[in-house]
């Protein structure tokens, strides 16, 4: 059961502001991921993410998980259970992993199917994906609600999180 926290904001942030807030976001999700924890910032956008390494315990699945050209940025919470499958069918598209996780098959999909992608999943998640060639987050629920989600809009702000201690942190 992973943390993911942020904000969007269409005004550039201030670096050091936006890291101690997602920093901030993230500690209150601690009990979440106690195997680690990342952040990934630019002027738009803080993600934070807690980690519980299940499927893939190693490094290369720390997140957030950006894609190999470095244009998707991803803070996921979940397990899709047929991203296997969806790997196999990405494989044979082109895409080359370097994981075994979900995590990357959730980037690899969105690149190939665009915001389509989760109506392959079965599964429960949570997830805010950074698109930073198109200045876009997606964000993405399970169908069911399984995983948490939350959100608000504050400060100008569109902030989330996986419980609401990590919204009250800011």
């Amino acid at each position: 059961m992973c943390g993911i926290a942020g904000f969007w904001t269409d005004r550039p942030a201030g670096r050091e502001a936006a890291s101690s807030v997602a920093q901030a976001m993230a500690t209150r999700l601690a009990h979440r991921g106690p195997d680690g924890e990342g952040r990934y910032l630019d002027e738009h956008i803080a993600l934070g993410h807690r980690r519980l390494a299940i499927i893939d315990p190693g490094p290369a699945a720390d997140q957030p998980m950006t894609s190999a050209d470095g244009r998707l940025v991803l803070v996921f919470n979940g397990e899709v259970y047929n991203h296997v499958e969806l790997a196999r069918e990405l494989a044979a598209a082109g895409c080359r992993f370097r994981t075994r996780c979900d995590t990357e098959v959730v980037l690899h999909a969105y690149a190939t199917w665009g915001d389509d992608c989760v109506r392959r999943f079965n599964g429960m998640w949570a997830f805010a994906l950074w698109d930073r060639e198109r200045r876009r987050l997606l964000c993405s629920r399970d169908r069911l609600g399984v995983k948490p989600f939350v959100h608000t809009t504050c400060q100008g702000r569109w902030w989330f999180s996986s419980e609401a201690p990590g919204l009250r942190a800011v």
